[in-house]
């Protein structure tokens, strides 16, 4: 029997702009015309799932992501690099400024009952928040066993074999399905979408539905009390000896 594999993409976008700018009332960056790409983590995971599909290990792969209408050029993008088909959780104003992973993953969480998938594929974090959080909270939502970090993948049956980046080094683990796994940046390059396959994307089908169809509040339980710009850095010097080196800090008081 093969899994077949359910949301993809979280929502992890980078924002791609020449400059960040923060809000004028310090709530935020400004995201206001700014290009919505796909998070590399979680272009490694689509990367992951496609790959087993080709191997047929799975059946499907359904990209997900959670945004405004620009999140639907991300999942176009997943379906250019081999995903079938996409889910758009349309998240916009407030609520979607203040989404964060418990409300992404209660998202996840949800579709992934109603698709009766067996495996969740997502980026270990995003690199705009870092958190770090998605993954194991969409796992603890749902009661399955998850394994993070993920550098090595492999299907046995309902088992799932991984071998985890951890700080002491590696882990090999085996887990069953369903369950959640989240990609480390070593596990695979994700490959380039060709012209025909951009072409192809186009046809293939996203749905859309808002996060009150799937039965999640997205309240948010954290506020942001103040953004800012962190403060301009000095220009440095450069000393000609240790002694030199002494004198400068006792003078800016830092000895």
């Amino acid at each position: 029997k093969c899994p077949r594999v359910s949301p993809v993409v979280t929502l992890c976008y980078c924002f791609v702009s020449p400059q960040i700018r923060v809000k004028p009332d310090n709530t935020g960056v400004v995201t206001d015309g700014v290009k919505h790409s796909m998070n590399p983590f979680c272009e490694i995971a689509v990367e992951e799932a496609v790959k087993l599909k080709e191997k047929k290990l799975i059946k499907e792969v359904v990209a997900v992501s959670c945004g405004p209408q620009q999140s639907q050029e991300t999942i176009r993008t997943a379906l250019a690099m081999g995903a079938d088909r996409g889910i758009h959780v349309d998240v916009s104003g407030k609520d979607y400024e203040n989404l964060g992973p418990l409300q992404v993953s209660k998202i996840l969480a949800a579709l992934a009952k109603q698709e009766d998938a067996q495996l969740i594929l997502l980026g270990k974090q995003a690199i705009d928040d870092d958190c770090n959080q998605t993954g194991q909270m969409t796992a603890a939502l749902l009661d399955w066993p998850q394994g993070t970090f993920a550098s090595e993948v492999s299907l046995e049956g309902d088992k799932i074999n991984l071998v985890r980046e951890i700080d002491g080094g590696l882990e090999h683990i085996k887990i069953n399905t369903p369950a959640v796994i989240t990609a480390d940046l070593r596990l695979n390059t994700p490959r380039y979408a060709t012209l025909p396959n951009i072409m192809k994307a186009k046809k293939k089908k996203i749905a859309t539905v808002k996060p009150a169809d799937l039965g999640v509040d997205l309240t948010s339980r954290l506020e942001v009390l103040k953004v800012e710009e962190p403060p301009q850095r000095e220009a440095g010097m450069k000393v000609e000896t240790v002694e030199d080196l002494v004198v400068k800090l006792k003078e800016a008081g830092r000895v």
